[in-house]
């Protein structure tokens, strides 16, 4: 997975102002007790992030 496509079902999911404080405040336990920022900062694979956070959150089968 591409880094604009998971901004892009971020965006999707959350809405345009909120995706980003969603990436930028909430710990997953999924990625290891880090943000989504942390995480992708760190190096995790952009579709390891994404599966997270369909994991987390009640993510519709479209954007899976």
């Amino acid at each position: 997975m591409r880094l604009t496509v998971f901004w892009q079902r971020m965006t999707e999911q959350f809405g345009e102002g909120y995706a980003e404080s969603v990436a930028k405040d909430y710990v997953l336990a999924e990625l290891g007790g880090r943000t989504i920022d942390q995480a992708l900062a760190d190096g995790e694979p952009v579709k390891r992030v994404w599966q997270a956070v369909v994991a987390t959150f009640d993510v519709p089968s479209t954007l899976r």
